[in-house]
């Protein structure tokens, strides 16, 4: 999994309902000024990409792209050996490479510091287009999913409405997806599409 789905879903669990009193219970109207599922299935979307291009023209210039390819290059490199040295059992290379388990820590504790600057500059105006933009917009659903998204125990996570929850004002279906979770999904999309578009990609390829 890729450091920016890690921030990306660190991001959306503050985006599940009650914040420092903010909001109570799930984001969403009962009466939204965008009507229609369709509507919002696109209207959050596009909000996702804009998002998306905000986070990545922070992202070029708070971070050294250059140096965080190279970062990840030489971990993964290191890596690869490692797990090549382990299944051959070649003891003395295990060795050799553990000696640079230090030097290889303190590599990725500054390509997470790297990660994580955008992250600080970006979450404030994400919290507040949430909290205070986007309940009025949207209805507490917009879309129905096939399966149940809810794959984190003890409630940690819930993407979807369960059976329990159906009140014929927030949740109407089983399965109905929270305004929220389908931004979420959307971002995970198409952030991918946005960083190659912007070169901020974390993909080694």
């Amino acid at each position: 999994m890729e450091p920016i789905i890690i921030l990306h879903f660190l991001q959306s669990i503050l985006l599940q309902g009650d914040l420092l009193g903010i909001q109570s219970g799930p984001l969403g109207s009962a009466d939204p000024i965008v009507k229609g599922m369709i509507p919002a299935m696109f209207g959050i979307t596009g909000i996702a990409i804009l998002l998306n291009l905000f986070n990545a023209v922070v992202r070029k210039k708070l971070v050294d792209q250059q140096k965080l390819q190279r970062i990840m290059r030489e971990t993964k490199a290191w890596q690869k050996e490692r797990m090549a040295a382990f299944r051959s059992k070649d003891v003395e290379k295990q060795a050799e490479l553990n000696k640079k388990s230090s030097y290889m820590s303190s590599f990725n504790q500054e390509m997470m510091q790297m990660n994580m600057r955008p992250m600080m500059i970006t979450f404030v105006p994400l919290i507040l287009v949430f909290y205070f933009v986007l309940p009025p917009l949207f209805s507490y659903t917009v879309a129905v999913s096939p399966i149940s998204l809810n794959v984190i125990p003890y409630h940690f996570f819930e993407a979807t409405c369960t059976a329990d929850k159906i009140d014929g004002k927030i949740c109407n279906n089983v399965n109905d997806v929270y305004f929220w979770a389908w931004y979420f999904l959307a971002s995970i999309t198409f952030s991918g599409i946005v960083m190659k578009l912007t070169k901020t990609s974390m993909d080694l390829s």
